[in-house]
Formats: C-alpha cells, sequence, structure tokens
C-alpha cells in the first residue's frame, strides 16, 4: 500500500510585482516529502529557494501573487481562509528564518517568545509553558536555560538566538520544520553545531525537514533526498546519495565541480560556472541555464525541459545529461 506524502507542491507558482516587472521568483515547482524525512533544497542565491518556502507557509511579500497547489496531509494550504491558515503554522509547519536577529523581537524576552505558542496552540497554562520551554532549550543545547528566559535576543550570541529560534519552531512539536539557511552568519563551528542538532532533532521527533541551502556540503549528509533549483525552477530531484554520486544536470554538475572537498588537488583552480542567473523578470524561452552551459544543444535555447526519469527516483530536466560512467570490468587474473 503505497502511502501518501507528508507535503505535495504541485506546479507552484510566486510572482512579485517590482517597478522593473514581475519577478518570476518560483516558476512551475512540484516537490514531494515524506513522512519523517529530510528534503534538502539547493541552488544558488536568488534561484527562487527561499520565496519557494515563503509561499509554501503564506509568507509572502506585498504585491505578489501564488497560485498551484500545496498539499499537507490531504489539505490544499492555499485554499485555507487565514483563520484556518494560523491553525496551521506554529502548530503543524513551523519555520526557522535566515536572521534570528531579525526574526526574535528584541524588546520581549526569550520566556515569552517560547511559551506564547504554545499556550495558544497547546491550550497549557504559564507555568507548565515555562517548564516545556526549559525543557526545549536543554533539548537545543542552550546553556542555563533558567538565565536565558529572562534575556532579551541581544543579550545572546548569534548561535545562541538561531537555538533560540529552533526551540521556537519546535515548541508545539510540528510535522514539518523548513529551516531557511539556519547558519547564514554563523562562524563554521558553530554552523555545523547547528546542523547536527537539527538533523539530531529531526530524527529523534520523527518529523519531516526541509532544509535550504545554497551550499551543497550542508545538505550532504543531512538529507535523504534532494531538489536542485535554478532560476525559479527544479533542475534535478533524487536521492541526496545517488545526486551528489551521479549527478545528471549540467547545473548540478557544475554546482559540484565549483564546492572544494577535502581531497581537492593542492593549489588547482575550482571550476567556474560563467556568467550569472538570467533576469528573473525576463527569463529565458528554453532551459534557464542554457546560456551558461558549455554543452548546450541548439533546442536548449527554446526547449524549457521537463523533469524526466533517468533512474530510480531520479529526475533531471535536461535535453542534454550527463552520461554515467561506465561500469568498470570486473575479472580478470
Amino acid at each position: 500500500m503505497t502511502t501518501q506524502p507528508l507535503l505535495q507542491v504541485r506546479n507552484l507558482r510566486a510572482y512579485i510585482g517590482t517597478p522593473r516587472g514581475t519577478v518570476r521568483a518560483v516558476d512551475g515547482v512540484s516537490l514531494d516529502l515524506d513522512e519523517g524525512r529530510a528534503l534538502g533544497v539547493v541552488g544558488e542565491s536568488g534561484s527562487g529557494k527561499s520565496v519557494m518556502a515563503k509561499a509554501v507557509m503564506g509568507l509572502m511579500p506585498p504585491r505578489s501573487a501564488r497560485s498551484g497547489e500545496v498539499i499537507f496531509r490531504g489539505r490544499d494550504l492555499l485554499a485555507l481562509g487565514k483563520k484556518e491558515q494560523r491553525e496551521v503554522w506554529g502548530k503543524q509547519i513551523a519555520m526557522v528564518f535566515q536572521d534570528p536577529g531579525r526574526s526574535l523581537n528584541p524588546v520581549v524576552r526569550v520566556e515569552r517568545q517560547l511559551t506564547e505558542g504554545m499556550r495558544k496552540h497547546l491550550g497549557i497554562g504559564s507555568s507548565e509553558a515555562r517548564g516545556r520551554a526549559l525543557d526545549l532549550l536543554k533539548e537545543v543545547g542552550v546553556p542555563d536555560p533558567e538565565r536565558r528566559l529572562r534575556n532579551y535576543p541581544h543579550e545572546m550570541s548569534g548561535g545562541m538566538r538561531q537555538r533560540v529560534m529552533i526551540a521556537i519552531a519546535l515548541a508545539c512539536e510540528p510535522d514539518l520544520l523548513i529551516a531557511d539557511e539556519p547558519t547564514t552568519a554563523l562562524d563554521v563551528t558553530i554552523q555545523r553545531q547547528i546542523l547536527d542538532l537539527l538533523r539530531r532533532v529531526q530524527r529523534e521527533r520523527g518529523m519531516s525537514m526541509m532544509l535550504i541551502s545554497h551550499d551543497l556540503a550542508v545538505v550532504a549528509g543531512r538529507t535523504d533526498r534532494v531538489s536542485v533549483m535554478y532560476a525559479g525552477r527544479l533542475a534535478e530531484v533524487g536521492s541526496t546519495r545517488e545526486v551528489f554520486e551521479a549527478p545528471r544536470h549540467r547545473y548540478t554538475h557544475a554546482l559540484l565541480g565549483a564546492t572544494p572537498t577535502i581531497d581537492h588537488t593542492r593549489h588547482a583552480p575550482l571550476q567556474l560556472i560563467d556568467g550569472s542567473l538570467p533576469d528573473p523578470t525576463a527569463p529565458p524561452g528554453g532551459c534557464r541555464f542554457a546560456p551558461r552551459c558549455a554543452h548546450r544543444l541548439d533546442e536548449c535555447d527554446t526547449a524549457g525541459p521537463d523533469l524526466e526519469s533517468v533512474g530510480a527516483d531520479h529526475l533531471v530536466a535536461c535535453l542534454n545529461p550527463v552520461a554515467l560512467a561506465a561500469p568498470a570490468l570486473s575479472g580478470g587474473r
């Protein structure tokens, strides 16, 4: 028996009006996220990752429009009214934003910011909510949680504020956690701690997670599946292991080639991806990566390829995908 994915995004479009024209930030994205699994969404800055997450959450800016379907537990979130949406956000779907310094209220103590969602959605009293807040701070690795509850956000480091943001997101025990570039502006050591914390909590609680990043290394060991975005569209989708070990889209292959690895030859230059993202108000008519692709075909300039299967649960939107390496011959003396 086939179980329905927890989250199904179908042909999602998110357009934003600007003085220069309409930005087609997300232009026909479809993806699934199963119960208890982690999905990585990667791509260059400006590829539409964060806007896609905000479109799912209903957090679009003014002068914007979204269409398609966002089906969560069988309900289309785009069709819900404001009151029904408020029953979903925080309680069933929560989000960790890029910058905790701007996401936390600077004039409200941590305790109130942690407990108000629990009191509203879980219907518990202030004493029980405070006890749960202390437990949450301990769970996310905040030392001396009693004192931290009395702090204002500015009295804490960036890494500590991000841990508080994660605790707030977990407060109502959501089924889905969306982490949008959760390590922005943190130093490398703290980045790893935060990312490992998210993966540990996701596994221990059995919840689903969407981890959004421009850094392929962030999602490599912390997700089960990965979706590669480019200029508002999906370029490649598959298991994280398969996409990283055998990338088929020319963009994914180029991204991996431009990423430093521990076995990179000393002083050897990294591969570069020539050019830049296309103008989102006037994207190319064909493959959006074609102007930067060294392997494009003539038809790539006019045909915008759809995702097609290139293996078991591996989809690629490319007319000239990377060929698989020939298997090594066994045998011999």
